[in-house]
């Protein structure tokens, strides 16, 4: 069997690696010249842990993770307003936790898969003829490829949803913030973090920072605002909107480097109505975005491609394993987009009142009585595991991936 993964992201390689595990012909294109540099710290947690576990992907994400000692926001004089220690929340899931930069967590990814994929950088689609028994893609240089299966794991500005579903507009819900991510050289400002993810305790526009290992800072930035437009020059955006800031922040904004290096985008979610169409169907960001708010999108990006790949290697079709990881992961994923417009006001406080009230809680987070209620707060509720996910109803009688699924 042979899929054509449009994505060379975190979904798109997670599903890679499931899928050639389970004898298929696999090609990844992405239409970047090169994989993608920029991004922000994650805490990688949750379903996504759980599969990486089976994936044999656990040990590779602890050695490029970080060991974060706390959380905590600070004024615009420096002074700690608030925080939470790490130990905590890790405590929360069990220790089944690492925070790990972004570009890190693909870089792992990729390595499992570069040996057994066809994986192309530059590829660009433009057409997408779908039919019941297969699909044809055409790029943008005139080339074709057929495939039995065509996966959209193209992100939020998917031209695989777009090209099969229609225009971006009737599934991106923009959630009133832009966000961006950096990486800049600062030894003081590395010094002064130290194992800390520093956050300016501000309403309306707040950065973050935390020390990388190579001596760099990276940045992460989020900021309210109702338009939804991307700017043309990000880094004017960036130093325009955080100009008010104190702390480190003025430095960290005269150090904001080209736009080509910088992450920009907006807080999203999408919505779909349907994640699939004969032999095409959406995966991670382009279907089930729960935005920044939710704090696990890469945890669901990972879990949602292993659980389409166990269905499709045990279902007796394609079209039986696309209906069964809808019906099985959109639950889910409603659950985290659902908390994360309830938590949006916490997030990034749009009011002085609602700020104090944030401080506070933080604070309660660290009293022993009420540690471990905050904790499973700050990670998010449980959701059924992945193991369970994949394996509820399974007919035993299905046949396995080397079946034909015509």
């Amino acid at each position: 069997m042979k899929a054509l993964i449009c994505g060379a992201g975190i979904a798109g390689l997670a599903l890679a690696r499931r899928l050639t595990g389970h004898g298929w012909q696999v090609t990844v294109v992405e239409k970047a010249p090169e994989p993608r540099r920029q991004g922000y710290m994650i805490d990688f947690f949750g379903p996504g842990y759980d599969a990486a576990e089976p994936m044999g992907l656990l040990p590779r994400l602890h050695e490029l993770g970080y060991q974060v000692e706390e959380m905590c926001y600070l004024d615009d004089d420096g002074r700690r307003q608030a925080g939470i220690d790490y130990a905590r929340f890790a405590r929360a899931v069990n220790g089944r936790l690492v925070s790990i930069m972004r570009p890190d967590l693909e870089h792992a990814l990729r390595e499992q898969v570069t040996a057994d994929v066809d994986l192309r950088f530059g590829c660009a689609l433009t057409r997408i003829d779908n039919a019941p028994e297969g699909v044809r893609v055409t790029f943008a240089d005139g080339s074709v490829l057929d495939a039995d299966l065509l996966v959209g794991a193209d992100g939020i500005h998917s031209t695989v949803r777009r090209l099969t579903f229609g225009p971006e507009r009737d599934f991106v819900r923009h959630l009133g913030f832009h966000t961006a991510a950096y990486v800049f050289t600062d030894p003081g400002i590395h010094t002064l973090l130290g194992n800390r993810f520093c956050l300016t305790d501000t309403t309306g526009a707040q950065m973050g920072f935390y020390g990388l290992r190579d001596g760099r800072v990276a940045a992460f930035t989020v900021h309210r605002t109702s338009d939804p437009a991307l700017p043309d020059d990000p880094r004017r955006a960036v130093r325009d909107a955080y100009a008010s800031l104190g702390w480190i922040a003025p430095q960290a904004l005269a150090a904001c480097p080209e736009p080509a290096e910088i992450y920009y985008d907006q807080v999203a979610q999408v919505v779909a109505p349907r994640w699939s169409s004969r032999r095409v169907v959406l995966l991670g960001d382009s279907c089930q975005a729960v935005s920044l708010l939710a704090g696990q999108g890469a945890s669901l990006a990972v879990a949602g491609a292993y659980l389409l790949g166990e269905l499709l290697a045990t279902s007796d079709s394609i079209t039986t394993a696309l209906t069964a990881y809808e019906r099985r992961w959109r639950p889910v994923i409603a659950d985290k987009q659902r908390a994360a417009r309830r938590g949006a006001q916490w997030f990034l406080p749009a009011s002085k009142s609602r700020l104090r009230v944030r401080r506070l809680a933080l604070r309660l987070a660290n009293l022993p009585g009420l540690a471990a209620f905050f904790g499973t707060a700050f990670a998010g509720k449980s959701s059924a595991t992945i193991e369970a996910l994949s394996a509820h109803d399974r007919d035993p009688g299905q046949r396995t991936a080397s079946t034909s699924r015509r």
